[in-house]
């Protein structure tokens, strides 16, 4: 299977740091969710969102020259309503 940019795929939490969610692919490809594609809120902690082996809907950013695949969750979530602000 092809990794293409602005593909949306299922994949498998294998790893979190503090910094992110290493995510396998099919064809055990592994990519990076970034901390701030995590969620449409603030993250802190990504261990508040994500365990290893959760399956989760991703979105391929980008796949640079060395293969690193960069990956969104938040992207394949509907976005949050916004709050209209009345002074």
């Amino acid at each position: 299977m092809t990794i293409e940019v602005g593909s949306v795929i299922e994949g498998t939490v294998t790893g979190i740091t503090k910094f992110g969610a290493f995510v396998e692919l099919p064809d055990k490809k592994v990519g990076l969710v970034h901390i701030s594609e995590v969620a449409n809120e603030y993250v802190k902690d990504v261990n508040d969102f994500l365990k290893v082996r959760d399956k989760v809907s991703v979105k391929v950013l980008s796949v640079d020259d060395k293969g690193k695949i960069a990956l969104s969750i938040k992207q394949t979530q509907a976005a949050p309503e916004k709050k209209e602000f009345r002074p």
